[in-house]
């Protein structure tokens, strides 16, 4: 497992270095005690040995959103509830389904979003741990790459 982390992470990272889209930018927000981390991106950039390892469908009308929850101060990694929804501008609400994959001292939450080129979304994240929920709120329009 932690051989498809890296390869997940370094294919992640590569696409940030050869793209200056804000479509494929990692972002942060801090919420509360907590750095919130999260990306979209298009499913065709995994290789399909790490799209299969995480049971992940390539398609160039699927997007893969990443959510990390880091500790503000330490940067730990946090075991939380992780839900959301994103809704286009015609108000079609899609539910994300959160996956949570840990390897090491890594924890990252991920779904994917079917959608059409040059729509946009408007992402609503709830995470929770025990009593404490925080909302994560992001636009973002999606592109088909091909």
């Amino acid at each position: 497992m932690k051989k498809i982390s890296t390869l997940l992470f370094g294919l992640l990272g590569s696409l940030l270095l050869i793209t200056s889209s804000a479509a494929y930018a990692e972002q942060k927000q801090q919420l509360g005690e907590w750095d919130v981390h999260y990306m979209v991106v298009s499913t065709p950039f995994l290789t399909p040995e790490v799209a299969a390892s995480y049971g992940i469908v390539r398609s160039k009308f699927n997007a893969l959103v990443n959510i990390s929850v880091l500790d503000a101060v330490t940067g730990t990694a946090q075991r939380v509830s992780v839900s959301g929804t994103a809704k286009n501008l015609i108000g079609t609400t899609k539910t994300l389904t959160f996956k949570k994959v840990e390897e090491g001292d890594a924890i990252y939450y991920l779904a994917v979003l079917p959608f059409r080129d040059r729509e946009n979304y408007r992402f609503s994240i709830d995470v929770q741990r025990g009593n404490t929920m925080q909302t994560l709120n992001f636009k973002q329009e999606m592109f088909v790459d091909g």
